[in-house]
């Protein structure tokens, strides 16, 4: 080997030896000798490059080469190739887009609502039965706003509480809470702790609650007029988020009052409400009331007339809704009473699912929850019935009862209790208040059997809405016939049934739409997709 090519040289022990190889014992001598001998055969001697382990190092392409190779004929086709792949690619992702985008059905613009178009009001007319004591005031009844709460109502209509010496004009004052309910500081706390709970407070102004004529004689209106105009603008400063009038019928030229009342709210601001109470069903009146402004609620025993039978609800109902036309309707049985004072307890059930599944506002009085029922002693007129929260309830006040309270008649006997009428409250409450399509969506009257009022309620691609009722007193087939029906408001052969108004339905199933059987007095209650 050359001098130009030698290496450095290491030395590689080889340490293990071959147990037949190594050396055995013997006198000192011989293992000396043999170790030496072993020493001698054990050292080997090789030659190792230093640059042996050391992998090959990959230069790569000079850019002459690369531009070289990058130039040639095959790679400049194979990038235009490429590049058009690149943007067919894209341009047609984009044309599908927008394909996508033209067929896809267009959502309607969602109109704009007050407050209280979103949910039910509940009227606690007689602070002091609602509270079941004798000296209920204003303080305690900010111990009940949660319990309010969990019926999902958005306002409660409170009162009349102001100050009215019967029949006495000069001694009423509107703008003055009476003594025998508090202070009007008591009423200013009271509206901040319900505002804390999202409850809005309507207060009625009714002015002569205690006296024959609740708007006096007719030849005191104009002074009546201003003294209402004074209060309204002293509670609108309060706080207050509306007013409530009532036996309107009474008031000499109400549409012309109603309408400057009217005003005086909404220029305070949009979202104050006036409701005006009248105890006339005819609907002539009804509409001239409506019509003296908009935005006003009305209530009425429009539902509760003579008419309003099994056979004539969906005529009625429609009806109603036809000649109100835009006007946003509400719903109740009377201006002031319970549901229990003009349907029977059989119907109780059926009438909560009617008043929260029409197109308006449900307004209910305290009481209805439960199924609350009115007393009076013999001879004299009803008077409000205290609230049973539980079997001792009535025993706190004189006011009359109607017998003896068992526990399933009560707030805490209904509370928390599957299939309670309480708890079928609370749940039509929580869907009014939430679902579109209960919110402002369209109505459509289906034709059905005999005895029978069937209606869709849908907005766009919401969920839809069933409600099928039977008034009767017999078991009946739904014959549910949808030829009436546009083409965006067809019935699908099943749908969910959400709830029923009697015991026994398994609810959350699929039912067939055209093999329903509706029990007496049921209303039943489905939900179905819509399709695009």
């Amino acid at each position: 080997m050359s001098q130009d090519t030698e290496v450095d040289m290491k030395e590689v022990e080889l340490n293990e030896l071959e147990p037949e190889k190594q050396p055995m014992n013997a006198a000192s001598g011989a293992t000396v000798a043999a170790a030496s001998d072993a020493e001698k055969n054990g050292l080997v001697k090789i030659k190792v490059p230093d640059n042996e382990a050391e992998e090959a190092k990959f230069t790569g392409l000079s850019k002459e080469e690369l531009l070289k190779v990058a130039g040639s004929p095959s790679w400049v086709r194979t990038r235009w190739v490429l590049l058009v792949l690149f943007w067919l690619g894209w341009l047609g992702m984009l044309a599908g887009a927008v394909v996508i985008i033209v067929q896809a059905p267009r959502c309607r613009q969602l109109p704009t609502q007050r407050w209280w178009q979103k949910g039910a009001l509940y009227r606690i007319g007689d602070i002091q039965a609602f509270q079941a004591q004798e000296a209920g005031k204003l303080t305690g009844l900010t111990e009940y706003l949660d319990y309010v709460s969990t019926l999902k109502v958005k306002g409660i209509v409170l009162g009349p509480v102001h100050n009215n010496q019967k029949d006495d004009l000069a001694e009423t004052s509107l703008q003055q809470i009476d003594p025998a309910f508090g202070s009007n500081k008591d009423f200013e706390s009271l509206l901040q702790s319900a505002k804390k709970k999202s409850i809005r407070v309507i207060l009625d102004l009714t002015p002569n609650y205690r006296g024959q004529n609740s708007w006096f004689l007719p030849t005191q209106v104009d002074t009546v007029d201003t003294q209402m105009q004074a209060a309204l603008k002293f509670w609108l400063e309060a706080g207050v988020d509306g007013f409530q009038v009532r036996y309107v019928e009474n008031l000499t030229n109400a549409s012309t009052y109603l309408a400057k009342w009217q005003n005086i709210t909404q220029n305070f601001g949009e979202d104050r409400l006036l409701i005006a109470g009248t105890d006339s069903s005819d609907l002539q009146q009804i509409l001239k009331l409506l019509n003296s402004t908009e935005d006003l609620l009305l209530t009425s025993p429009y539902l509760s007339s003579a008419g309003f039978t099994k056979e004539h609800a969906k005529p009625l109902v429609t009806e109603y809704l036809n000649a109100a036309g835009n006007h946003w309707c509400s719903w109740s049985l009377s201006q002031a009473g319970l549901l229990t004072s003009f349907v029977p307890a059989s119907l109780l059930r059926l009438y909560q699912l009617l008043l929260f599944t029409l197109p308006g506002t449900p307004i209910f009085s305290y009481g209805d929850e439960i199924g609350l029922e009115a007393a009076a002693l013999p001879g004299q007129p009803a008077e409000a019935p205290v609230m049973l929260w539980n079997e001792s309830s009535f025993l706190s006040t004189s006011r009359p009862s109607s017998g003896s309270v068992s526990a399933n008649m009560t707030v805490k006997g209904q509370d928390g209790i599957p299939g309670s009428l309480l708890s079928l409250f609370r749940q039509l409450s929580g869907l009014r208040s939430k679902e579109r399509a209960l919110l402002h969506g369209d109505f459509h009257a289906l034709s059905s059997g005999t005895g029978l009022f069937s209606y869709v309620r849908q907005w766009d691609q919401n969920n839809r809405f069933l409600v099928v009722l039977n008034f009767g007193n017999v078991r009946v087939p739904a014959t549910l016939e949808a030829d009436s029906l546009p083409s965006s408001a067809s019935l699908p052969a099943k749908a969910e049934l959400l709830l029923s108004t009697e015991p026994g339905r398994k609810e959350g199933v699929s039912l067939e739409l055209q093999q329903l059987n509706l029990e007496p007095n049921e209303g039943l209650l489905f939900s179905f997709p819509s399709v695009a």
